[in-house]
């Protein structure tokens, strides 16, 4: 069995670290760029997660990381941004490595799309095009199978009449929305109660940044729901997790979150302690499974919370807004 066939079966602990550190080999003698990173700290046969090299979010803006050649690249995504600041850039050898994956996530934590009506509201993910998140969506917007279905760019106005026929013909509401979208929503006292929202980050400079607790209470009482999900995904993933009610992430079985120390980035702090995200996405198999995001967080029991961004990070529509 190949590789990549394995990583999706995974089922626990055991066989997540050894198909990693397959991963990890595969990765260091096919990526020119994390092989370097990797040689340059002399970290080239690593024995357990925790001494994987984890290469640093900025190289998707600087180098093109992939683990393939150039020609058998399929897909280009980019990082949503400022017009200033340089896009991340992430090349995709296998869009049907990346759909596999994202399917799959979603039936688990959200639903089967096929008993939904999935609604995108994400302008300027649409509008700048590139956007792994508005692949995605448009994906599960055809799984749907619903003519109600579908991205929504101004016309919130909308929103409310094709909830209101969705529900009525007893289909469950999705709605996908970056933050300054849906609180446009909220103060328009939209009743969408029935509807599961996931707010996916992104005020780009419309707002005033909110804490991801600030934002989510305006929404639960302009939109009179009782909770909002979230989704932990960027550019540089092929996977995402989602946030439950209490506000906690899930990820799926092949991707797992560990907590860098923020004063060494080659220390780890135990479960309850703040640090540095890191993520291993084995899903990423062809591009690089072991980044070192910008994120903070820490695990509680078998899930994570985030809560902000390193100080010096830019203001990215990765699903975290910054005090």
């Amino acid at each position: 069995m190949h590789l990549i066939d394995r990583i999706f079966p995974i089922h626990s602990d055991e066989s997540f670290e050894k198909t990693a550190l397959e991963v990890f080999h595969f990765q260091y003698e096919n990526n020119s760029i994390y092989r370097s990173f990797v040689d340059s700290l002399g970290k080239a046969n690593p024995k357990s997660l925790t001494e994987i090299p984890f290469l640093p979010i900025g190289f998707f803006k600087t180098h093109s990381v992939i683990s393939c050649t150039p020609e058998n690249v399929e897909l280009t995504f980019l990082s949503s941004g400022t017009t200033d600041s340089t896009r991340s850039k992430h090349l995709i050898h296998s869009a049907s490595i990346y759909e596999k994956s994202f399917e799959a996530s979603y039936r688990k934590f959200i639903g089967n799309p096929e008993e939904q009506v999935i609604l995108g509201l994400l302008p300027n993910y649409v509008e700048q095009g590139n956007s792994s998140l508005v692949y995605m969506v448009d994906k599960l917007i055809q799984l749907s199978q619903s003519n109600l279905s579908g991205f929504m760019l101004n016309e919130l106005e909308s929103v409310k009449s094709i909830y209101t026929e969705a529900i009525s013909s007893g289909k469950k509401v999705v709605i996908f929305g970056v933050s300054y979208a849906l609180l446009d929503l909220a103060e328009k006292g939209t009743d969408l109660s029935h509807a599961l929202i996931i707010e996916t980050g992104g005020m780009k400079g419309r707002r005033a940044e909110l804490t991801k607790e600030e934002l989510h209470q305006e929404l639960m009482n302009g939109l009179n729901v009782p909770f909002v999900s979230s989704e932990y995904g960027m550019t540089e993933l092929l996977s995402q997790a989602y946030s439950n009610k209490e506000g906690l992430f899930t990820e799926p079985n092949w991707m797992k979150i560990l907590i860098r120390d923020t004063n060494d980035p080659f220390s780890y702090v135990s479960a309850g302690k703040t640090g540095g995200i890191n993520v291993i996405d084995l899903a990423n198999m062809y591009s690089c499974s072991f980044i070192a995001t910008q994120d903070l967080g820490k695990i509680i029991e078998d899930k994570f919370q985030l809560l902000g961004r390193f100080d010096n990070a830019d203001i990215r529509g990765c699903n975290l807004m910054v005090e």
